[in-house]
């Protein structure tokens, strides 16, 4: 004998735990799988239209289909079976739980990758700032947490009274933790180091700055290695930043003559090889008018520094490279002798 419509719709309304459960978990499956290629959808269609990168989007629905999928699993299975008062406040209590993590982590997702994003449109670097997403989770977490005990009528006062009695410990039991990461945080908003910064430091490290997070700064050399600094010894060494305030610097190629030279024709082919290398080289910055400065008469020959500019330091080796090979052949070219020294 065949069921219609109504009996079914009847027999799911009263069904037992067991169909409960099996409609909660079909929708749960069913909300994830959808869900998953709807947000995947609207990542595509906003970065197609925001120019937002597409990983930045990613971060901000991270486990949005995931979480939505259990709220709609929760939904469907209180929607359509008639349940108990006491199981539905149960189910009713649990779904705002749900709902409320829900929106606790898509708004930290959201405010740290709003700040990354801002931070790489401004900098001009991919480069990440963990410290500043550890704190904005922070933040945000407890802020959520605060709003759950408050719907379940949890007073926080105790739990405030006890965090202000074991701060007091922990503060000093983390002693140098916590110094690090306010050092670190002092030194991100003072603005005296900003990721992908080219820094030395007071014992003769240099490197670009990837990383900065709760107790480390992280450098990566030239060679490609990298060295981890905590933050308290960034915020109290004395460094060089190469990247503030601009990026461009000044440098001088030391040269020497001998004696005899037309010091005039020197400085001529001098500067015309230093306008075309500037020019022409990808390193160094068009439009900077070079300089030749004679220095010294000294027992041998006639020495001489010539004034460059480099886009960024790390260029210097590259551009001095390239002017050397220029210069060495343009000297050969019009008779101009550089000092020679035998033993």
């Amino acid at each position: 004998m065949s069921m219609s419509l109504a009996d079914v719709v009847a027999t799911i309304q009263h069904g037992g735990p067991r169909l409960t459960a099996a409609i909660f978990f079909i929708a749960l499956v069913l909300g994830i799988v959808v869900l998953h290629y709807v947000f995947r959808g609207l990542v595509h269609i906003l970065s197609r239209y925001t120019k937002i990168p597409v990983y930045i989007l990613r971060h901000v629905v991270r486990f949005m289909p995931f979480m939505t999928g259990i709220c709609a699993g929760i939904y469907a299975a209180d929607s359509f079976m008639e349940l108990p008062d006491f199981v539905e406040n149960h189910i009713d209590m649990i779904f705002y739980n749900v709902v409320a993590v829900t929106v606790i982590l898509f708004l930290a997702h959201l405010i740290s990758a709003f700040l990354q994003y801002k931070m790489t449109q401004s900098q001009a670097r991919n480069s990440s700032t963990s410290i500043l997403t550890t704190i904005i989770n922070i933040f945000v977490y407890a802020s959520g947490l605060v709003i759950l005990l408050n719907a379940h009528g949890i007073s926080i006062s105790p739990l405030l009274t006890a965090m202000g009695v074991g701060g007091i410990a922990s503060a000093l039991a983390l002693q140098d933790t916590l110094a690090n990461l306010f050092s670190g945080i002092m030194t991100l908003v003072s603005k005296q180091i900003r990721i992908g910064d080219y820094i030395k430091l007071s014992t003769g490290a240099t490197g670009r700055v990837t990383d900065m997070n709760w107790r480390n700064t992280t450098m990566r050399t030239p060679t490609g290695n990298l060295i981890i600094v905590p933050n308290k010894s960034i915020a109290a060494s004395t460094l060089m930043n190469y990247e503030q305030p601009l990026a461009e610097c000044t440098i001088s190629i030391p040269l020497t003559i001998t004696y005899g030279s037309n010091l005039e024709q020197v400085e001529e082919v001098t500067l015309a090889m230093a306008r075309n290398i500037l020019a022409n080289s990808q390193y160094g910055v068009t439009g900077f008018e070079p300089a030749v400065r004679y220095k010294e008469l000294g027992e041998y020959g006639i020495s001489f520094d010539v004034v460059l500019r480099i886009r960024n330091v790390v260029d210097e080796a590259v551009l001095k490279h390239q002017f050397i090979k220029a210069i060495y052949q343009a000297y050969q070219d019009n008779g101009i002798h550089l000092l020679e020294r035998t033993a």
